[in-house]
């Protein structure tokens, strides 16, 4: 009896479903999150938290204030205002803020930096052709 009690007086909560049109999804790691694992994601990433492990984004990618990422980055756009230690592979335009600390490799097709920041690696920009390989011509 007491069981049916508290059952009658007891409300679902209303599910709602929100629908985000394919490629605008959001993912958001806070402060406070740690995550131990590889990430792929079809839309964007932000990352205030901590994370030790691989991203793969479609799209853009923010590094926080606060965020750290230790692993290899592939994406097509990403802003650092936060700590990586790891390879970065972007397409796009990978941009540095002026309290991002980078410790590995960029490969990168446009670069930006703001004074202030830290970066302990190489870079390559433009193509993906080796060094040694000479331009062809017609």
């Amino acid at each position: 009896m007491c069981d049916l009690l508290f059952f009658k007086h007891f409300r679902m909560a209303k599910q709602t479903t929100y629908s985000e049109p394919q490629g605008q999804s959001i993912n958001i790691i806070n402060e406070g999150t740690f995550i131990k694992g590889d990430v792929v994601a079809g839309g964007d990433i932000r990352i205030d938290g901590e994370l030790t492990g691989n991203i793969e984004a479609k799209g853009r990618l923010v590094i926080g204030p606060k965020g750290k990422v230790e692993g290899q980055i592939v994406c097509g756009n990403i802003e650092i205002s936060g700590y990586i230690k790891g390879k970065i592979t972007v397409s796009e335009l990978l941009t540095m803020k002026s309290s991002a600390q980078i410790f590995g490799d960029i490969i990168a097709g446009k670069l930006a930096v703001e004074p202030g920041s830290v970066f302990t690696g190489t870079c390559t920009m433009g193509g993906s052709k080796p060094k040694d390989e000479p331009a062809k011509t017609k």
